[in-house]
Order: C-alpha cells, then structure tokens, then sequence
C-alpha cells in the first residue's frame, strides 16, 4: 500500500503537492512519517542520487528525482519496490508537464495542490491487484532495482548525513570494487602466464634432454 506522496522542488526541499491516507484509511499514524518526509527533502540536492530507498522500520520511503523535482512515497516494506519507482516515475512525468516551467518561479508551499487528484487516480492503478500482475509492463528505465542505493532513514536524518554523502560512499565502495575485479585479473593472468612459462621451460629442457640422450 501507498501511504504517503510528496512532491517537491529539490533546491530548496519546497513542497509543491502532497497527497496522504488518513488515519483512519491506513490504521497507521503517519504523522510521524510526513514528518521525516518533510525533513528529508529539506536535505536532498543537486549531488543526490536519482533514486533510492530509505528503510524506515516496517515501511520504506522512496524517492525518484528529475529535473529539480523530487517525488517521494511512504509505502510497506513489503511493496515491489519495481512498482513503487514505476509509480513516482509516472507521477514526476505528469507533474512535470503540467507544472514544469512554473516550479522554479513558485514560493508558497503546496501551489500545485490540485495535482492530488492525479496522484489518487495513478495510486489506485498501482495498488490494483492486476497491476500488481502485469509488473513486467510498467514503464520504467530501471533495468536492476537491486542496484538503487538504500539507506536508513534514522541515519540520514538524526545524523544529519547527506545523501550526497552517503551517493559518494557508494560510488567510492563501487570504485574500489572495480578495482578489486581488476587486479585480481590481472594477477590471474600474471599467474596464467607464470604457468605457461613454467611448463614451456620443462618442454624445452625434456627435449634437449631427450636430443643429448639420443646422440650420445
């Protein structure tokens, strides 16, 4: 289920439209959510990864950036996470091309209110139980979910780490990944042509053996 949407400018973390379940709908409190959302968009920028995934107990927060617009959404933990980016995706191109060239010029908080009959209508699509069937047809560019950054929510926002922080030890940790594979290559190549050596050396030396036994 999808408890909570955002939408904001990501130069100032400025929400732009919002949409959330009520208490009563979801049987949750989500104050304590929105807030978190709140702040966490308040330390997004331009550095920050494009997609990721903030574990937050049993729930999970995920966002999608493009074009200085963030759209974020609360869901369960358990919820496809392939369906969750699909979802912010849909929502981002639809906001983008109606608000698009205003975004930048807005300065009071929810201007685009209206947008959330357009976010009710698109949830309810990907809350469909025939959605849930037909993941392999949304239309998104992610080509390995599993590869979005994760993070926890609680160590982005209570020590005030930014994800652009955290984007960069993650590009850091891949960096020294590759360069783990290569030289491992290249010492298995060093030891494959240690080999190689080895045994032309044992050839040559039987032949010359097996040559001087012959004519003496």
């Amino acid at each position: 289920m999808i408890f909570l949407t955002m939408i904001a400018r990501v130069a100032d973390g400025l929400p732009l439209a919002a949409s959330m379940q009520e208490d009563e709908q979801s049987g949750r409190d989500l104050q304590q959510y929105q807030s978190q959302a709140k702040q966490l968009l308040r330390k997004l920028n331009a550095q920050s990864p494009d997609r990721c995934v903030l574990e937050a107990g049993d729930m999970n927060f995920y966002y999608f950036i493009a074009h200085g617009v963030c759209c974020l959404s609360l869901c369960e933990a358990s919820y496809p996470k392939k369906m969750a980016f699909g979802y912010l995706e849909d929502l981002h191109s639809e906001f983008y091309e109606q608000y698009g060239k205003r975004v930048a010029t807005v300065t009071r908080p929810y201007t685009f209110i209206e947008f959330d009959t357009y976010i009710q209508k698109t949830k309810r699509s990907y809350v469909d139980s025939r959605a849930r069937r037909n993941l392999s047809t949304i239309n998104t560019e992610l080509q390995d979910v599993q590869r979005i950054m994760v993070a926890n929510i609680e160590d982005v926002l209570q020590r005030g780490e930014a994800l652009s922080a955290l984007d960069t030890k993650a590009s850091n940790l891949s960096s020294q990944a590759k360069k783990y594979r290569s030289d491992a290559k290249f010492l298995n190549t060093r030891s494959t042509y240690a080999k190689v050596a080895a045994a032309a050396v044992v050839f040559i030396t039987l032949i010359i053996y097996v040559r001087f036994w012959w004519l003496g």
